[in-house]
């Protein structure tokens, strides 16, 4: 039989992540898992030489992290209240950072949203959820907004 002692819960604190939530917090009740939920916040380094102080990008990327924790706290929460959820907020790009984080901690599932993104949208931002349904080493869940 299968079993799923952790799920990587990767949200982007959008109007769907709820329903990533109730996801993972089913399945980690049904199987009596820990959620790991992660928020990856946008890494700027690619702007470092645009004319703007690193200082500055430095302090910005920083403040996003500092509210990014405030958010995750009040995600848990508002969407945990019976599971055992850790929440982490990590800097980078969403899908390198995800495939990491569920490397190191050995998870057995990832659940995470996808934006259903077509035509021109999908070609210039590209998909995370594809980017880590084709990387992972464990099955994905992806669930599409509704």
């Amino acid at each position: 039989m299968i079993t799923i002692k952790k799920i990587l819960c990767a949200v982007d604190f959008s109007e769907h992540s709820p329903v990533v939530a109730d996801y993972a917090n089913t399945l980690a009740k049904t199987m009596g898992s820990k959620i790991i939920c992660l928020y990856v916040a946008p890494s700027l380094d690619q702007y470092v030489g645009f004319h703007v102080p690193p200082s500055s990008i430095e302090n910005f990327v920083g403040e996003i992290v500092t509210g990014a924790d405030t958010t995750m706290e009040t995600f848990i929460k508002e969407n945990f209240k019976d599971a055992k959820v850790d929440g982490k907020v990590m800097t980078g790009y969403a899908a390198e950072e995800i495939l990491t984080l569920a490397k190191a901690e050995e998870v057995d599932m990832i659940i995470m949203g996808t934006h259903g993104r077509r035509g021109i949208d999908r070609i210039l931002f590209g998909s995370v959820a594809e980017k880590v349904v084709k990387a992972a080493k464990c099955p994905v869940l992806t669930v599409r907004p509704e």
